[in-house]
């Protein structure tokens, strides 16, 4: 059995869902594939100036304590994957992060590693590892999925325009299955919201016959 995992490298949501999702595809007959979009900041740069004011205070308050609920660890990215201003919100025009990541989680999405990839990449990114992107950091998360980041980084340079059409092609289906966020699991055209939907999504799945591994 299939379904798809709508995700963003800088959703925080969508990093607390993937240890959950992970254990499921362990115990039961699953398969996750992911598919990667870019983050509302990229998609829509003004989403955090019209937003309320209290929405990113509010949001890092909660993400914190989910995790510590779940026993998740949990730090505020070092760096952010988006370069943004925190006092006025706004947007950089150089993006040197988020880019490179959504293209090389499609990489790996093609060569079905993409869970893998962004489950081992997220956990250095909110996992508390500062400089996540420098060294051999990326490499080793990379390796872990059993994945050469190098082989990634070379064809999501060499392919940047088809695997942005791909990814944009991720969210016109996550849009057309009936949701617009992440983290949403899309099974049999019905979308799963948020990291405390998962419990509903596996009953959902068990109701059409999924089993746990023998």
């Amino acid at each position: 059995m299939r379904a798809d995992l709508y995700f963003s490298f800088r959703s925080p949501y969508s990093y607390l869902a993937l240890p959950r999702w992970r254990a499921i595809q362990r115990d039961y007959d699953l398969t996750i594939d992911l598919k990667p979009v870019y983050p509302l900041a990229i998609r829509q740069p003004d989403f955090f100036e019209r937003n309320h004011p209290n929405w990113l205070g509010y949001t890092i308050r909660d993400v914190m304590r989910v995790a510590q609920h779940a026993g998740i660890p949990f730090a505020p990215p070092r760096p952010d994957p988006i370069v943004q201003n925190v006092m006025t919100r706004q947007i950089a025009d150089e993006q040197p992060y988020i880019y490179r990541l959504v293209r090389t989680g499609q990489v790996a999405a093609r060569r079905g590693r993409g869970f893998a990839f962004a489950d081992e990449v997220a956990q250095l990114i909110w996992g508390g590892t500062a400089g996540w992107h420098e060294g051999d950091h990326l490499a080793g998360a990379a390796a872990r999925a059993g994945l050469d980041m190098t082989e990634l980084d070379a064809d999501a340079e060499a392919d940047a325009q088809a695997i942005d059409a791909e990814v944009a092609a991720n969210q016109t289906a996550l849009e057309a299955a009936g949701h617009w966020g992440v983290p949403t699991l899309v099974f049999q055209g019905e979308p799963f919201f948020g990291q405390d939907r998962i419990d509903l999504a596996l009953w959902r799945m068990e109701q059409a016959g999924l089993e746990k591994r023998g």
